[in-house]
């Protein structure tokens, strides 16, 4: 497979579910990680080759892919192994409206595909695009305030569905749900929800002093079990999880007792971690996920390195635990008894973890310039991420979904 980098992002509905993940790519060959030209033929190329070789269910699960197109691939055509009912095409913001894109466009409506104009702004050059899209995404940098609220008056009565990409905070998420946006695309959801002078429920205090109590070296066994048994409801699913096909255990685990004897101290304190923050229930599925394979992603990369495995273990999925709590990082942190490093990690980036946490944060988002300095290639890179994605799926199915 030819040097290619590959992400994914998340698209929500109004529900806060995820309605298709954009894909984000990089070929590279021989040139520099550094350089890019965006949206030339040969990125395409190396775009469905990648999706034609990893296949979009490692990508994107039962989701929608959003892939971008050239002028190229509008007017001479897509692959014909690529399914349709599985990707949304987004015709880029700087073609033009010519008659052969406009029939390459209706060609590819008539074949079934569903048509995106990305970071779109309405004007009349464009009109014949508009009228044969089904999504168009506006771009919230570019049209900051007021401009945003007068392009979603213009486009509504055109019958499309509208997508806010690069929303950032929860604050530019509620304000695009006023508006009547559809979808949602961003790291909102990676955000804490602050609001100053309101109370952090019960519910969520009680998840920091658990994961507090978690990280304290001196926790033994038996104060774990009376951990987790005053929690019947994270009692039955801790054993029902570890009785899954996951572990493989051949024999029934009836208690806690039982489990961290046969799997471990520690084991059994991560997944504890885990199911602590996905008891969270007014944040969407996504949050966890993200948590999972950012741990899971540390985890990998950690190995080929001195780095603690449970350390970046914890790192990774801690990374996400202010959006969970909605408090500040800096605020969470202060109640728990972590390592130098990690606090070092999770707030600053910096240190070996940190560096670790930052390689993976800039992978997920599609940062690719800012991986030119790391020494670990694309393909090890790419491998570690897709595994992540699949890991988190399978834990989360038999962990997290069926609470």
């Amino acid at each position: 497979m030819p040097d290619i980098y590959v992400a994914r992002q998340p698209i929500y509905d109004r529900k806060l579910y995820v309605y298709a993940y954009e894909l984000l790519y990089r070929g590279g060959g021989e040139r520099e990680t550094a350089e890019v030209v965006d949206g030339d033929d040969a990125t395409s190329q190396v775009l469905v080759n990648a999706l034609l070789d990893i296949g979009l269910p490692e990508l994107v699960e039962d989701s929608l892919a959003f892939i971008n197109l050239t002028e190229h691939y509008i007017v001479e055509g897509l692959p014909a192994s690529l399914a349709r009912d599985k990707v949304v095409l987004e015709v880029l913001e700087d073609i033009e409206a010519t008659d052969a894109v406009i029939d390459g466009i209706k060609r590819l409506k008539q074949d079934g595909h569903v048509i995106a104009l990305d970071d779109f702004i309405c004007d009349g050059s464009k009109r014949a695009l508009v009228e044969q899209a089904d999504i168009i995404k506006i771009d919230l940098l570019a049209l900051p305030g007021s401009a945003l609220a007068e392009q979603v008056k213009k486009l509504r009565p055109m019958g499309v569905r509208l997508l806010a990409e690069k929303v950032e905070t929860p604050e530019e998420y509620e304000y695009c749900k006023a508006l009547g946006f559809d979808y949602f695309q961003g790291y909102f959801f990676c955000k804490p929800n602050i609001v100053k002078g309101a109370h952090t429920p019960t519910s969520r205090m009680a998840i920091v002093q658990l994961l507090a109590r978690l990280q304290d070296p001196a926790l033994d066994m038996g104060e774990l079990q009376s951990l987790v048994a005053q929690d019947v409801s994270l009692s039955y699913r801790i054993l029902r999880y570890i009785n899954s096909a996951q572990f493989n255990l051949g024999q029934k685990i009836e208690s806690i007792q039982q489990a961290i004897s046969l799997l471990g101290l520690n084991t059994i304190k991560t997944w504890v971690a885990i199911l602590a923050m996905s008891s969270v229930d007014d944040k969407p599925y996504e949050l966890i996920l993200t948590a999972l394979v950012r741990a899971h992603m540390c985890e990998t990369l950690a190995v080929r390195s001195s780095i603690s495995v449970d350390h970046a273990f914890t790192v990774g999925l801690f990374s996400a635990l202010d959006a969970f709590i909605d408090k500040s990082l800096d605020e969470i942190i202060q109640a728990l008894p972590l390592a130098d490093s990690l606090n070092q990690a999770l707030l600053q980036q910096q240190g070996e973890l940190g560096e670790l946490l930052a390689l993976v944060l800039n992978y997920e988002r599609g940062q690719w310039d800012e991986l030119a300095r790391s020494p670990l290639g694309s393909d090890e890179l790419r491998n570690a991420y897709l595994a992540s994605i699949r890991w988190a799926g399978e834990i989360s199915d038999a962990l997290i979904k069926k609470k």
